[in-house]
């Protein structure tokens, strides 16, 4: 039987972005329920680097992904927000006006139908899955010998260690487990990296001191009986052959992004991406915002952060339809005893 809810907001993607903007539209007295395609809260936070260190989230000099999304649920807690997981937005039917919006949105077939006053997309790209390098046969291994991400760093504790990459999440990891397994080496094609400065230093030192290896080539072969690996194979860039044995390898070439049926909702498309406003980040349909690294205006930057940002000033124009006839009056937190009370706060 498919169900029917009515609430204020329906927020597609329960990653941080979408979290945060329950506690600014919660502030507002707007009610909203999250809609997610992963079976948990936090996004690719707590699905691909739930261990990995993030240094630029204001008041955090480090936190982890799963630290971050286990500190916005308890922010947002006061607001009693309710969660679906497991589900995709099939499609979103306006049914109101522009200056009075009304939508039904509806997950899977024989899913769950809602009827909201305005739809926040905080999807980040859209559903992801990582890019998988040309290796002969490496789906025998994944799960045992290949993994795409790191969702538990113990896992990989005393195991010689093969980190395929060099970007971000190629060098981060690499710093992040040289200090656990066995023997870490990392392996890009070039002595180029697209990581942080101040990270591909930290792994040249650690070469230097004879602490990991680096080799700059492809890997051509996967060694061991699957599912068991037992090493790889490697063309350098100098044409030599060298046999490399690990336990495990980590090939981080990035992630395919798909929108998936959002591309079917009616809203403008720029290359994947939907062009908002940067007054109140709101698409092309009234009612219909999006936050985060889905949505594109001139000088985006995809952090977290911005992502922050734009929910709270997408959450002022929200009330205006959730409310017409009401008034907003911005107020502080630490100044409105109103406020305060929803959070919890006692003098």
């Amino acid at each position: 039987m498919t169900d029917n809810i009515e609430t204020d907001v329906v927020i597609i993607g329960a990653g941080p972005v979408g979290l945060f903007a329950v506690f600014e539209l919660g502030l507002l007295d707007i009610k909203c329920h999250l809609i997610d395609i992963l079976p948990k809260v936090g996004g690719q936070c707590a699905e691909l680097y739930p261990e990995k260190p993030i240094y630029d989230i204001p008041g955090f000099p480090m936190v982890t992904g799963q630290g971050l999304v286990d500190n916005l649920l308890a922010q947002i807690e006061p607001f009693h927000p309710t969660f679906h997981f497991n589900e995709m937005v099939e499609s979103v039917e306006p049914i109101g006006t522009p200056e009075a919006p009304l939508f039904r949105v509806r997950t899977a077939e024989d899913g769950t139908t809602f009827t909201c006053k305005a739809i926040i997309i905080a999807a980040g790209g859209g559903s992801f899955q990582p890019k998988k390098p040309p290796m002969e046969n490496i789906e025998a291994y994944e799960g045992t010998g290949v993994f795409y991400a790191v969702r538990h760093m113990q896992m990989f504790r005393d195991k010689r260690v093969l980190i395929v990459g060099g970007g971000d999440s190629a060098l981060d990891w690499t710093v992040n487990l040289q200090p656990i397994v066995k023997r870490l080496t990392l392996l890009h094609r070039r002595d180029a990296f697209r990581a942080a400065p101040h990270t591909v230093e930290k792994m040249r030192a650690l070469v230097a001191g004879g602490d990991m290896d680096l080799h700059l080539g492809q890997v051509t072969h996967l060694k061991g009986k699957a599912p068991v690996l037992e090493g790889v194979e490697i063309k350098k860039d100098d044409g030599s052959i060298v046999s490399v044995d690990c336990d495990v390898v980590l090939p981080f070439f990035g992630l395919t992004m798909k929108l998936g049926p959002i591309a079917n909702w009616g809203l403008n498309l720029h290359e994947n991406l939907i062009p908002v406003d940067t007054e109140k980040f709101e698409t092309n349909v009234p009612g219909v915002f999006a936050i985060g690294d889905i949505n594109t205006y001139p000088g985006k930057l995809k952090l977290i952060l911005s992502g922050f940002h734009e929910g709270a000033l997408a959450a002022q124009k929200v009330h205006r339809y959730v409310y017409p006839d009401k008034k907003l009056l911005f107020q502080y937190t630490t100044s409105s005893t109103s406020l305060q009370k929803k959070l919890g706060v006692t003098a």
